[in-house]
């Protein structure tokens, strides 16, 4: 009888041990949860930051390009009149030289 008197209080210790286990088991699944949930939120407040920055240097890119697009335009522009102009002079020189030699 004492031989069961024992086996009962060791396998009641083990419940009782087995419990405390379980629950600080618990407890530190719960605290991991709770470390996850915070890196899991400050990742995404960093990602926002990140985007809202990477989304204000985009932004000021394409302003310089539509900048430097109106640039090149005017310069384009530019560059047609004085070829026509240069053309143009090019045609009255031809005409004045062949004048000028007709009349020797």
């Amino acid at each position: 009888m004492e031989h069961d008197t024992i086996v009962k209080e060791v396998v009641e210790a083990l419940k009782l041990f087995s419990r405390e286990i379980r629950t600080q088991i618990d407890e530190m699944g719960s605290q991991l949860r709770a470390e996850i949930q915070d890196t899991a939120n400050q990742l995404q407040a960093e990602m926002q930051q990140f985007r809202a920055e990477v989304n204000e240097r985009f932004d000021r890119l394409k302003q310089k390009f539509a900048g430097l697009r109106v640039e090149l335009t005017e310069t384009q522009e530019t560059v047609h009149f004085l070829a026509a102009k240069t053309i143009q002079h090019e045609q009255k020189l031809h005409h004045l030289a062949w004048q000028r030699e007709s009349l020797r």
